[in-house]
C-alpha cells in the first residue's frame, strides 16, 4: 500500500474544506487545491504552504496520492475525472473528516 503524502482538494475554499486541509497541513501533508474564487480561506491555506489553483483543471492533480472533492463538486470536473482516469482515490469531504477523527 503506498503512504498518502500529497493530497488535493477540489473546493479547497469551503469552510469545511478549508478547515480540513489545514489541519492536514499542520499534520505534515503536502496540500493542494482548487476553488473557483480565491478567498480569505484559500490566502490563508497559500500562505500556511498549499498550492492554491483558481479553477479547476486536469494537470492540477498531478503527483497528488488522493483527491477529496466537497459535495458542490460533480462527477464531471475535470479534476475528478483526471484523477479516476488515473486510478487516484477520490473521497468525499465526510469521508476525509471521519478518517481524521480515527
Amino acid at each position: 500500500m503506498r503512504r498518502i503524502r500529497r493530497i488535493h482538494f477540489v473546493g479547497i475554499g469551503g469552510a469545511g474544506m478549508s478547515g480540513i486541509a489545514d489541519v492536514l497541513l499542520t499534520l505534515g501533508y503536502e496540500i493542494s487545491g482548487s476553488d473557483l474564487h480565491s478567498n480569505a480561506a484559500t490566502a490563508h491555506l497559500q500562505h500556511c504552504g498549499a498550492a492554491i489553483y483558481q479553477g479547476h483543471a486536469a494537470d492540477h492533480i498531478a503527483g497528488c496520492d488522493a483527491v477529496v472533492t466537497s459535495s458542490a463538486i460533480t462527477a464531471d470536473n475535470p479534476e475528478v475525472v483526471a484523477a479516476r482516469a488515473a486510478r487516484i482515490p477520490v473521497v468525499p469531504r465526510a469521508e476525509m473528516l471521519a478518517e481524521l477523527m480515527r
